[in-house]
C-alpha cells in the first residue's frame, strides 16, 4: 500500500512539474500582455518568468520597462530598454519607450536622440516626432519643436499639436 501512495505521489508531482514547464515565453509574454499593464507587478512577474525561459526575448524586455516606467521606475526601465535594444536594435517602440523616460527625467537632449533613432528606423513614426517635438520645446526651441508636432498632426496624431496652440506655443 505504502508503494502505491508514493507511486501515486510521484506520478502527481511529475505531472504538475510537467505542466508548468509547457509554457513557454510566449505563454509568459502573452499572459502579461492580456493584463494590460493593470497590475505592473503581476506583468513583471511574468515577463520575469518568459525571460528565463528566454533570455534573448527582447519584446519582454521592452514590456518590462513599460511596467518599470509605469511603476516611476526610471532607472530599472532604462536598463530593460537598453537591454531590448541590445537585442533587437530595430525596434521603433523601445526607442520612443526610452524617449519618454528620458523625457520624464528632464533629458530632453536624450529624447531627441532616441527620436532620431525612431524616426529614422520608421519615418513616418508620429510618436516620435511628438516626443521630439515636446523635448525641443522643453528647450525652448520652439521652431523645430512646433514643426515636429505639425509632422505628427500630418501622421494623424494631432493631441499635442493643439494643446501647444492653446498654450500659444504653436500656430
Amino acid at each position: 500500500m505504502r508503494k502505491i501512495i508514493v507511486s501515486i505521489f510521484l506520478v502527481l508531482n511529475f505531472l504538475c512539474s510537467c505542466s508548468e514547464r509547457s509554457e513557454t515565453a510566449l505563454d509568459w509574454f502573452n499572459k502579461a500582455k492580456a493584463l494590460n499593464f493593470t497590475d505592473q507587478k503581476k506583468a513583471i512577474e511574468y515577463l520575469n518568468k518568459a525571460i528565463k525561459l528566454n533570455p534573448s526575448y527582447a519584446d519582454a524586455y521592452n514590456d518590462r520597462g513599460i511596467a518599470y516606467t509605469q511603476l516611476g521606475q526610471y532607472q530599472r526601465a532604462i536598463e530593460e530598454y537598453n537591454e531590448a535594444i541590445r537585442l533587437k536594435p530595430d525596434n521603433v517602440d523601445t526607442y520612443n519607450n526610452r524617449g519618454i523616460v528620458y523625457f520624464n527625467l528632464g533629458q530632453y537632449q536624450r529624447t531627441i536622440k532616441d527620436s532620431n533613432e525612431a524616426i529614422r528606423l520608421k519615418p513616418d513614426n508620429a510618436n516620435a516626432y511628438n516626443n521630439r517635438g515636446a523635448s525641443y520645446l522643453k528647450q525652448g526651441n520652439k521652431n523645430l519643436g512646433c514643426r515636429d508636432l505639425q509632422k505628427a498632426c500630418v501622421l494623424k496624431k494631432c493631441e499635442l499639436l493643439e494643446t501647444t496652440k492653446s498654450k500659444g506655443l504653436c500656430r
